[in-house]
């Protein structure tokens, strides 16, 4: 069957057989979602922020610091839902670190805002160390300074909102700590019964026997083991 072209030619295409029957998918339309919001600075704050608040009490100051950093939720009810810290205060009753506390919420603040990879952040502030010395935290952690313990809330919530990862150790490194807790629990134990001994807690060595059974005795340090006394 001849077809009449009324138009001008420009190109054309051989379409195969298997082609012809082959249905015509309908366009793909851009979906919402696929809009993601990133984080920046032209990002507006919007009225209510989720945040966490983190208390600080360390030897150096009488009263306690506390930490109130807020997230934004980017993208929320998508699958590209990200929640990122937004802002950090500091507040205390103490006010003669005011000044550089202010300057340091506000700087932080500003990091966080500018978006991208702001995990920096917590090796820069705890590498800050206090000429006067540190001190150890609950649990045995050793802070250089004020600014690095501020750092290590920074780091406790960026893990809690899944920015930072956690350090998970292989199946080989847990299996030594754990055959090395046991020996030093054995270790310990053996320590502590031999410690109990048949003698009352807090007796001094024995010069003589060399046992700690020397006890304040009627006046005098005398043996329980050995018997001898500095009285004679």
């Amino acid at each position: 069957m001849a077809i009449k072209i009324a138009k001008k030619i420009v190109g054309y295409n051989v379409v195969k057989e298997e082609e012809k029957a082959a249905p015509v998918a309908a366009p793909v339309e851009q979906c919402k979602e696929d809009k993601v919001v990133h984080l920046t600075e032209k990002l507006e704050r919007p009225e209510m922020l989720l945040g966490s608040t983190y208390k600080i009490k360390t030897p150096l100051t009488e009263h306690a610091l506390y930490v109130t950093i807020n997230d934004v939720v980017l993208n929320q009810g998508t699958k590209h839902e990200l929640r990122r810290p937004f802002e950090v205060f500091i507040n205390s009753k103490n006010m003669d670190h005011f000044q550089w506390i202010v300057a340091l919420t506000r700087i932080i603040s500003a990091v966080f805002r500018k978006g991208g990879d702001v995990t920096f952040l917590v090796e820069e502030l705890r590498s800050v160390f206090d000429p006067r010395g540190g001190y150890f935290k609950k649990g045995g952690k050793y802070m250089p300074s004020l600014v690095a313990e501020i750092g290590d809330a920074i780091e406790c919530h960026m893990r809690m909102i899944g920015l930072l990862k956690n350090d998970d150790l292989d199946e080989h490194q847990r299996k030594l700590i754990a055959e090395k807790r046991a020996q030093y629990e054995g270790k310990a134990a053996a320590t502590d019964e031999e410690a109990k001994g048949d003698f009352p807690d807090g007796a001094q060595l024995c010069g003589k026997c060399n046992t700690k059974a020397m006890i304040q005795m009627d006046g005098c340090m005398t043996c329980l083991n050995c018997g001898d006394s500095k009285c004679g």
